[in-house]
């Protein structure tokens, strides 16, 4: 059954997201962050009333052309956003990935609620006078030189993961051995209108067939490419409490 106080914590993690990126430059963001992430990490999957699931056939309805009446791979349930942020939570079927992409000048908080979510995490970095990427595939966007942090697992027991403007900014997240499901926090919101809009990233180079995976963290080049054609992210429906703010 789901706790007594699932409609407070919730309306308390928006109350505290609202305070903690009103002033994202202030003296008592570090106090408030630290806050914000203490009762982010108490959320579960039954306060928001879910069940572990992946996208609903509800979801495939908002996909559009060419995808209408397929259930998408991600669906994302809207709770609420307001200038300085943006919470909501994002189901994933079972194998989905979200690719490599960006978050340009923002923080974000990511918490699993349900099912097991490979992270990895990278940053950008300055193109150095020495440094020259390998030579990506014809028509490929432009690249970017970063460091590949961290590759984890995440589970409901695991505390949120976090981002900033500058700290493993660039992740992707991979649904592992069934679906999941995240609550996410963007401060502040993808607005293309103000430079802030997703790009999708991938790596020029990899580790040779059957080798193990290079030891992190290490620098690598990324291109930038258009979203994946197999890729997409519908809506659906938000069960849980409602949010006021």
């Amino acid at each position: 059954m789901p706790r007594d106080n699932m409609a407070s914590l919730i309306q308390r993690v928006a109350r505290q997201a609202r305070i903690t990126f009103r002033s994202p430059a202030g003296p008592a963001f570090g106090e408030n962050l630290h806050r914000l992430q203490q009762l982010l990490d108490e959320v579960r999957a039954e306060d928001l009333h879910l069940a572990p699931r992946g996208p609903s056939a509800a979801a495939a309805a908002t996909g559009g052309p060419p995808w209408a009446g397929v259930v998408p791979p991600v669906s994302y349930m809207h709770i609420c956003e307001t200038e300085s942020f943006s919470m909501g939570v994002f189901l994933l079927r079972s194998g989905a990935c979200i690719p490599l992409h960006d978050h340009p000048g923002m923080n974000g908080m990511l918490k699993v609620l349900y099912g097991t979510l490979r992270i990895a995490c990278m940053d950008t970095l300055p193109a150095g006078p020495a440094a020259a990427p390998p030579p990506p595939a014809p028509g490929s966007g432009p690249c970017l030189r970063a460091l590949f942090r961290s590759r984890q697992h995440y589970t409901p027991a695991s505390p949120p993961c976090l981002l900033s403007p500058h700290t493993d900014n660039l992740h992707q997240i991979d649904a592992v051995d069934g679906p999941a499901a995240f609550l996410d926090i963007l401060a502040p919101p993808y607005d293309p209108q103000h430079g802030r809009d997703c790009h999708y990233y991938r790596l020029l180079e990899g580790p040779p067939a059957g080798a193990e995976p290079p030891a992190l963290p290490r620098e690598v080049w990324l291109v930038e490419t258009p979203q994946a054609a197999d890729f997409w992210c519908g809506g659906e429906p938000y069960p849980g409490p409602r949010v006021c703010l």
